[in-house]
């Protein structure tokens, strides 16, 4: 079931989300990039965007760090929410950092992953995003969609975080080269809330 069916909410919602938001039933998209919500409102227009920095606790299971956000997120937000958090594993460090890739890039930045695959010659790699849903009765559910690809020189100048440095499979392109609308086709985010 997708995201957006999932929330419950009366049809003359759902028939919104593709047109413009519904003022009285909005659903909180939770994150302090701005660019995180502009490419999900892209795809699903009744999102608002309240720009927080939600604490992130140190785990390798992304439920685990939803939930944590989800929690915190629902002290300060009423309403339906989105909160979402990415990982990047590399397949030559047995999925690290997965989840820690916030602390990888603030200490190594993209050149420094890059060199670690270069240096391990294992340039595989998954990407993938987690989404917590909290709908308005309280319920959490959880969604994901991932992305095979490869660790590559850092490169392009559109996008954030490690796009500059991840090829999904059979592009010949980092996502940070792609332009909004192709990254907004194939990335983790479009599939689990397109679907």
């Amino acid at each position: 079931m997708g995201l957006l069916l999932s929330l419950n909410y009366p049809q003359e919602l759902m028939r919104s989300a593709k047109k413009e938001p519904a003022s009285d039933k909005p659903i909180s998209f939770i994150t302090g990039n701005r660019r995180k919500f502009l490419e999900a409102r892209k795809i699903v227009t009744c999102l608002r965007h309240i720009e927080l920095d939600l604490p992130e606790i140190q785990e390798l299971d992304p439920r685990r760090i939803i939930r944590a956000k989800l929690l915190e997120a629902r002290k300060r937000v009423n309403g339906a929410l989105i909160v979402e958090d990415t990982s990047l594993r590399l397949d030559c460090l047995n999925g690290l950092p997965g989840p820690l890739i916030i602390w990888f890039l603030g200490a190594l930045g993209n050149r420094g992953i890059y060199a670690i695959a270069e240096g391990l010659t294992s340039f595989s790699a998954t990407a993938a995003l987690w989404i917590g849903l909290a709908d308005v009765d309280g319920r959490t559910r959880f969604f994901c969609s991932s992305l095979r690809g490869e660790i590559a020189s850092p490169a392009g100048r559109y996008g954030f975080g490690w796009d500059p440095i991840f090829r999904p499979r059979g592009y010949c392109i980092t996502l940070a080269e792609m332009t909004f609308h192709q990254k907004n086709e194939i990335s983790m985010r479009a599939k689990v809330l397109k679907n």
